[in-house]
């Protein structure tokens, strides 16, 4: 596939999600926090029927970015854990999976907040 269209398919995709979390804010009386949880237990599940495979050979970041590639890099990890450790691998591998995306995530929030003031909106 041509990077053109690897761009075309990330776009469409991460554009449809964003569309439907927008839907969603706009027609039910759903908060974000909970459209985030759905999106995030969407990535879960498609990952772990495995489907989410299959979506992000197609979409790449498009699906892998939004909050449904979180959740879908847990059950992975969870998986693996599981496979190499037993049991007690379920615990830690999606934590393991999931540490360097949310430890860069906490250390770059951190530095935005140093460099930048924050102020309320008027």
């Amino acid at each position: 596939m041509s990077i053109f269209l690897r761009y075309l398919a990330a776009f469409a995709v991460g554009g449809l999600v964003c569309l439907i979390g927008q839907l969603l804010i706009n027609t039910t009386k759903m908060t974000s926090s909970r459209i985030l949880v759905i999106f995030l237990l969407l990535g879960a599940f498609l990952e772990a029927i495995g489907v989410f495979k299959y979506i992000e050979n197609f979409a790449g970041a498009g699906i892998t970015v939004p909050i449904t590639g979180f959740g879908a890099t847990l059950v992975r990890g969870a998986l693996k854990g599981l496979s190499e450790k037993g049991l007690i691998g379920v615990l830690y591998g999606g934590i393991e999976a999931g540490a360097a995306g949310l430890g860069s995530a906490i250390l770059f929030g951190f530095l935005m907040s140093v460099i930048f003031k924050a102020r309320t909106k008027t």
